[in-house]
């Protein structure tokens, strides 16, 4: 009985728990649980460095393998070709080796490194997980070589070994236009729904959604099986309903949504600042008599009248 209420009030248990409740109380001042969130959900932020210390990293070495994995954190630089400032960042880096261990004719398969978040621990309020049930995509800022890696998400469902995998598709990786383009910092969205439900690298079926209120882990992994070295930048990894274009995707009503596939190539700061100007300068919506006082008139097309209380007709969030 002594040790987990020593637990209990470690330091690191109250930080985790007034976190939550700031978090907490943050959205119900903002109302998001009745909106569409504009703001990011951070994930993993490898500008800071205590992210990486709650990272762990896995390969084929746990079954005999000889691939190797780790993840290091990069200091901020200056490119010395572009002059370009390189902002603290996680490097996920290794090498890949599908050599057979001896004597263990049980394993029949290697060539896979992956690293993920640990557990995240409990506060006051029980066991921490991310809430990304409001959110659209998963956006993830990357440097990458061009291998195939993998994104993974784990969650508290009822099938502990399942997880939600999603191919990482880049397009400014190193040698994307030529042998020797060193590749480029890029943001990738992936929305939610697109992942797929796998269990040890084997697709499920039937197929399920999901369980996005009780996220436990997202990481990334390389099952690509071709040996040599590897090497992914990561700076950060978090929730949006931002598409490429800066606008908002999201449960929301089609003027305001855009579901179009922009490409990400094209998105600039300048853009960006561009559109909140245009936006900026749109004229303020005035509500009509019909809108102020809506229990003196009927519904549309109808001719009944409305009560006090009722709920309007129509409601983008239903």
């Amino acid at each position: 009985m002594v040790f987990p209420t020593l637990r209990r009030y470690a330091p690191g248990f109250w930080r985790k728990t007034m976190d939550e409740f700031s978090r907490g109380a943050q959205t119900a001042l903002k109302f998001e649980a009745l909106s569409i969130p504009t703001a990011p959900r951070p994930l993993l932020n490898f500008n800071e460095p205590e992210t990486i210390t709650w990272m762990k990293t896995m390969s084929d070495q746990s079954v005999g393998g000889f691939s190797a994995a780790q993840l290091s954190q990069i200091p901020p630089s200056t490119d010395p070709q572009t002059s370009e400032e390189i902002p603290t960042h996680a490097l996920f880096h290794g090498n890949i080796s599908t050599q057979l261990p001896p004597n263990r004719p049980d394993v029949q398969r290697t060539g896979y490194a992956a690293f993920r978040n640990e557990d995240r621990g409990r506060s006051a309020f029980g066991k921490l997980f991310w809430d990304i049930d409001p959110y659209t995509y998963l956006a993830l800022r990357v440097k990458s070589d061009g291998r195939r890696y993998f994104v993974n998400i784990q969650t508290d469902s009822i099938v502990e070994t399942d997880i939600h995998q999603h191919r990482l598709y880049t397009r400014a990786h190193k040698g994307a236009t030529n042998p020797s383009d060193p590749g480029q910092w890029e943001t990738v969205l992936i929305k939610f729904h697109e992942f797929v439900r796998t269990n040890h690298g084997v697709v499920t079926e039937p197929q399920s959604e999901m369980l996005r209120q009780k996220v436990k882990s997202v990481g990334i992994g390389l099952i690509d099986r071709q040996p040599g070295p590897f090497e992914l930048a990561i700076g950060a990894i978090w929730a949006t309903n931002l598409n490429e274009r800066g606008q908002i995707d999201g449960r929301m009503d089609h003027e305001e949504g855009d579901q179009g596939s922009a490409r990400l190539s094209e998105v600039t700061e300048e853009k960006l600042a561009a559109r909140a100007e245009e936006k900026a300068k749109l004229p303020e919506h005035k509500p009509s008599l019909r809108e102020r006082f809506p229990e003196h008139f009927g519904k549309v097309g109808t001719g009944e009248r409305g009560r006090p209380g009722d709920p309007k007709e129509y409601s983008p969030f239903r």
